[in-house]
């Protein structure tokens, strides 16, 4: 057997080479019977140039992960051919959404020795920096898509008196609303916009749906489900009209 055909040389490596690394790293060897994860761990490996030329020409056979507690992997894999020393390269998070990915410079990986200590060395200066780098920025952009934000949407209620209520909002979609003529009860968060003129409500409503819009915010209107408002007290209903006197006079 050639050397760069025991396996136990791949997973020796990879162990000496994680407690070389500066940082908490731990080394998870995949032998060729771990078919389900060297799928996966193929899928994710994020390089384009070195390791991607060596996965086109041999399909990944084993490997061993390099694990930090903070998600960040490495990947070390026999160098294709009969050739001495391996490949590292960096494997991308399994959580993110691939929108995060778009615009960000894949780190590439490198060719290592057969000695950890100066292979440990050189993935220090050559992938780590690249690596956590391109880590941060995808990070970054996927940031909005995990983190709470501002909500989707504001929903007004038409109530009794010809008014409307919404809920209450974030900061953002409270500004919106009290700029275009809305009272805000302190004590319940509801907004409430008056139905005495129907023209000049129209005209808020719409504004208020392109501003909240422009901040990515859509707007919703909607009748009462046979429920007042959550936190408010029923709305006073107006006055019957005066039924015409024609109509009043029907056939029992």
């Amino acid at each position: 057997m050639h050397p760069y055909e025991d396996p136990e040389r791949l997973a020796s490596y990879a162990d000496i080479l994680a407690g070389e690394l500066p940082g908490d790293w731990t080394s998870t060897y995949h032998p060729s019977d771990d078919k389900d994860d060297l799928a996966e761990l193929t899928d994710r490996i994020w390089d384009l140039d070195l390791v991607a030329a060596a996965l086109a020409a041999q399909p990944l056979r084993r490997a061993a992960v390099l694990s930090r507690p903070d998600g960040a992997r490495l990947v070390v894999l026999d160098r294709p051919g009969e050739r001495e020393g391996f490949l590292i390269g960096a494997v991308a998070p399994h959580d993110l959404p691939d929108e995060a990915y778009r615009g960000v410079r894949e780190p590439g990986g490198i060719a290592l020795s057969d000695d950890p200590f100066l292979g440990a060395e050189r993935v220090a200066t050559g992938l780590l920096t690249p690596y956590e780098s391109a880590l941060a920025q995808v990070r970054h952009n996927a940031a909005p898509a995990i983190e709470p934000s501002a909500p989707e949407r504001v929903v007004l209620t038409w109530q009794a008196d010809g008014s409307l209520a919404a809920s209450p909002v974030d900061t953002m979609a409270q500004d919106v609303l009290t700029a275009q003529g809305f009272v805000a009860d302190h004590k319940t968060g509801i907004y409430r916009l008056s139905g005495d003129d129907t023209t000049v409500q129209a005209r808020a409503v719409r504004a208020t749906g392109r501003r909240l819009n422009a901040h990515g915010i859509a707007l919703a209107l909607q009748h009462p489900s046979g429920r007042i408002a959550p936190a408010t007290a029923p709305a006073t209903a107006p006055a019957a009209p005066a039924v015409p006197r024609a109509s009043a006079t029907r056939t029992r």
